[in-house]
């Protein structure tokens, strides 16, 4: 045998191995081009529907943002509103409080000047001799 004929042996040999490592390959290639086709088959009829359906949820989604914003404004508003009240009925209170002592010492001065003034009446009544009762 020559050298040639050993090297188209040689040659035929490693052809004949790589064909052998080749046909499986391809199979499987062809099992997965198989797959991958009816993977987009699904999606292509599926895909549109999920779509719509993400389309609807973030537009409640936004819709139920803009009432939450509308709400926490309204309650800012509202708790804002209830500072001032407080505040108010804080000022009453310490108006109370403060004028409260002066208010008891009137009312104290008041009925000790009824008190001397009824005195009087009658101690002047009683020195005329007269009837208080008008008779």
């Amino acid at each position: 045998m020559s050298g040639v004929e050993v090297a188209a042996i040689i040659a035929a040999v490693a052809f004949a191995g790589f064909v052998a490592f080749l046909v499986p390959t391809l199979l499987q290639l062809r099992e997965t081009v198989r797959e991958l086709s009816q993977v987009l088959v699904r999606l292509n009829t599926e895909l549109p529907t999920l779509l719509s359906e993400l389309r609807k949820m973030t537009e409640n989604i936004n819709q139920l943002t803009e009432q939450a914003q509308s709400g926490v404004s309204h309650a800012s508003t509202l708790l804002h509103a209830m500072g001032e009240v407080g505040e108010s009925v804080q000022q009453v209170h310490n108006l109370v409080r403060g004028s409260g002592g002066s208010l008891l010492s009137n009312v104290a001065s008041l009925v000790a000047g009824f008190r001397a003034a009824t005195s009087v009446v009658k101690e002047r009544l009683h020195s005329q001799g007269g009837n208080p009762n008008g008779g």
